[in-house]
């Protein structure tokens, strides 16, 4: 009877801890999202990032993906900061964030593509290259260019083939 009683108290109180930790995350995730809303995290370090401080623009990047996790836009400018940092790999995964989040991102590819080739991988280079002829919107003009740094990189038996 007395472990009963105990028992039926014990129950009780987890049921109001568990309705009190539903409110607090509750409380959090509203109070996270205003919080995000009324930061402009993205703009801001855009804004950084074009004044050549990309240490403090790539903070408010990381911010901006705390928050909006699916903004490619970060992603990219991320990748953009790690190139100049000579950061190949955290580019390359910035890069495939972005293709993730968005596969039509022409400038995400168009980025990959140059990573790729500076790494003499001629199969990504080449795969990626097709998808690119396929999306291309605002960075058709790069082509050119593409195929120019990607004919540098072809292997001699594969110029053998054509």
């Amino acid at each position: 009877m007395i472990l009963s009683v105990i028992r039926l108290k014990k129950e009780s109180i987890m049921i109001k801890m568990i309705f009190i930790f539903k409110i607090f995350v509750f409380c959090l995730f509203v109070f996270s999202n205003v919080y995000a809303k009324n930061s402009n995290f993205f703009d801001e370090g855009k804004e950084l990032f074009e004044k050549e401080k990309y240490e403090k623009s790539k903070i408010f990047f990381q911010k901006d993906i705390v928050f909006n996790p699916k903004n490619e836009r970060s992603y990219l400018y991320l990748a953009k900061i790690f190139a100049k940092n000579n950061d190949a790999d955290q580019e390359e995964m910035k890069l495939n964030n972005v293709i993730l989040l968005n596969p039509n991102n022409d400038e995400a590819l168009y980025l990959l593509i140059l990573h790729k080739i500076k790494q003499s991988d001629y199969n990504s280079a080449k795969e990626l290259i097709e998808k690119f002829e396929l999306i291309c919107k605002t960075f058709c003009s790069k082509k050119s260019e593409i195929k120019e740094k990607f004919s540098r990189l072809i292997p001699e038996n594969e110029n053998n083939k054509n």
